[in-house]
């Protein structure tokens, strides 16, 4: 269901199921993050929940069930269709390239030691502790990016969870309608 444009701007949020499937697409990626956690390393770890990288990429789910979603919406010839997809690809391409590579360019980093670096404001010597050592850095984070079968696995997500969600089920407004949580819009 398109919603009217001259419908209250709340009302026109919850009546776009584009976004909100987008966004499930997006959350069911982030959630199986937790079960593949808990199947692979055997450990109850909810931290996985905000962290970024790993398996499946949940933005390229994101991306890929919303870019569907508009295309099935507004038709796959639309040129707002045309825009998302573009920015899709720039975003699947930068989680498994340009973030990849920061990701293992910060595992590299961390590997040095920490007398390499200068103390404080470009002070060419190393920042030393009352003790006479050098106090540990805290490391960079490694785990920026994704693999290309992370990506892969996410952008199949993406629209396996919003075209049937959007089609069978409805935006959220859809659904307070159907189930009489909301009087009937004029």
């Amino acid at each position: 269901m398109a919603v009217a444009h001259d419908l209250s701007p709340l009302t026109a949020l919850f009546g776009n199921g584009v976004l909100w499937w987008g966004l499930a697409a997006c959350g069911l990626a982030q959630l199986s993050k937790l079960l593949i956690e808990l199947v692979q390393h055997r450990r109850w770890r909810p931290a996985v929940l905000f962290e970024t990288g790993g398996m499946p990429s949940s933005h390229s789910a994101l991306l890929t069930g919303t870019t569907a979603a508009l295309g099935w919406q507004q038709g796959f010839g639309d040129p707002l269709f045309a825009l998302a997809a573009t920015l899709c690809f720039v975003v699947l391409y930068d989680a498994a390239g340009v973030r990849r590579a920061a990701g293992l360019t910060a595992q590299r980093l961390n590997g040095l030691p920490d007398t390499l670096w200068p103390g404080p404001a470009g002070d060419p010597e190393p920042a030393v502790a009352a003790s006479g050592a050098v106090p540990p850095r805290p490391p960079l984070k490694e785990n920026l990016g994704h693999t290309r079968l992370e990506v892969l696995i996410g952008s199949l997500m993406g629209p396996a969870v919003a075209l049937p969600g959007l089609v069978f089920v409805g935006s959220p407004l859809e659904l307070a309608l159907r189930w009489g949580i909301l009087p009937q819009l004029a």
